[in-house]
C-alpha cells in the first residue's frame, strides 16, 4: 500500500479502510466552509455561529422556535393532494407525491397550526421546502385558506412562513388558482382587522412571492434569503445584463422597499409578537 494511504506515528500505522467515518448528521458545513456541531446548531436556532448563515429549516423547527414549549394544535394534518390531471413527466405525479410523503413524513408542502406564542394565541402556516421544493399545489392553497379562516373566526393574528420554489407545475392551472384564492382570503382577513405577518425565508420565489408572501400587513425576512419572482439566472438571461451585487437577497429587497425589516432567527419570536402588540394596541410583552 502506498504511503499516501498510511499514517506512521510513534510506531502506529493505520490503514485507510480501518478508520471509522464520522456518523452522518453530527456536523454541518455552511456554504462559507464553517463547520459546526449539529447539536450546537440546533441550540443556536439553526444558525451557524461563526458566519451567521441561516440554515434552511422546516415547519418542525419553526414551530419549536415560535410556539411556547412547542405546544400547538395542528390544523387539517391529514389533508393530502390528489392527481386530478393524471400528470406524467419523467414519472407519474402520483408517484412523486407518494415518494415525497415517505421521504419527508409530511402530507404536503405546508403545515398549519394554532398555539400560544409568548402567552397569546397565534395561527402559523409554515411551508416545507423538502416537499417537492415547497411548491404550491391545491392542498397548499386549501390549508393556508383554512388557516386564515381560523384566524379570522377567532380573531387570532396570522403568520405565514414562506419557503417555496413557486407553483406546482404538475397541477397546472389548479396550482395557479391558489394565488387568487389565498389572496382573496387575506383580503377577508384584512377586512376583519386581524393582523397578518408574512415571513419570507430562503427561498421565497415564483407564485408564492406573487401572492401571499408580499401581502402582509408587515413583510419581514430572515438574513440572506433569496426573494424574488423568477430566479437570478432567468432574470439575467432575460435582460441580458449582469445583475447588481446581492440581487434578490433579503437585504437587496428591503433596500428597494419590498420588506419592512429583516430579523435574525433568534429574534423572530420576540419581534413578531412585538409587532402584534403594537398593531393591536396591547401592552408589550417581554
Amino acid at each position: 500500500m502506498s504511503s499516501w494511504f498510511k499514517r506512521k506515528e510513534k510506531g502506529i500505522q493505520t490503514a485507510t479502510e480501518e478508520k471509522k467515518d464520522t456518523p452522518r448528521g453530527l456536523w454541518y458545513k455552511s456554504p462559507t466552509g464553517k463547520i459546526v456541531e449539529s447539536e450546537d446548531l440546533a441550540k443556536n436556532f439553526y444558525v451557524s455561529p461563526e458566519d451567521d448563515y441561516h440554515v434552511r429549516i422546516g415547519s418542525k423547527e419553526y414551530f419549536e422556535i415560535l410556539f411556547d414549549d412547542n405546544k400547538f394544535k395542528e390544523l387539517d394534518e391529514k389533508l393530502s393532494a390528489k392527481d386530478p390531471l393524471k400528470f406524467v413527466d419523467t414519472k407519474k405525479y402520483s408517484e412523486r407525491l407518494k415518494a415525497a410523503q415517505q421521504k419527508t413524513g409530511l402530507k404536503d408542502a405546508v403545515r398549519t397550526a394554532v398555539g400560544k406564542s409568548m402567552g397569546k394565541e397565534l395561527v402559523i402556516a409554515c411551508m416545507d421546502f423538502s416537499f417537492i421544493g415547497g411548491s404550491m399545489g391545491s392542498v397548499v392553497g386549501e390549508k393556508i385558506s383554512r388557516a386564515i379562516d381560523v384566524a379570522k373566526k377567532k380573531k387570532i393574528p396570522f403568520l405565514m412562513i414562506s419557503k417555496s420554489g413557486g407553483a406546482r407545475m404538475m397541477e397546472a392551472a389548479l396550482s395557479l388558482m391558489q394565488l387568487a384564492k389565498t389572496s382573496a382570503k387575506l383580503a377577508q382577513l384584512a377586512e376583519a382587522k386581524v393582523p397578518y405577518i408574512s415571513l419570507c425565508t430562503d427561498p421565497t420565489t415564483g407564485g408564492t412571492t406573487a401572492s401571499y408572501a408580499m401581502l402582509g400587513d408587515i413583510n419581514i425576512a430572515e438574513p440572506g434569503a433569496l426573494i424574488g419572482f423568477a430566479g437570478p439566472r432567468v432574470v439575467k438571461d432575460t435582460v441580458g445584463k449582469d445583475l447588481p451585487e446581492g440581487f434578490q437577497t433579503s437585504e437587496f429587497v428591503k433596500e428597494h422597499g419590498f420588506l419592512d425589516f429583516i430579523a435574525h432567527r433568534k429574534e423572530l419570536k420576540k419581534k413578531i409578537n412585538l409587532y402584534i402588540d403594537l398593531i393591536t394596541n396591547q401592552p408589550v410583552r417581554e
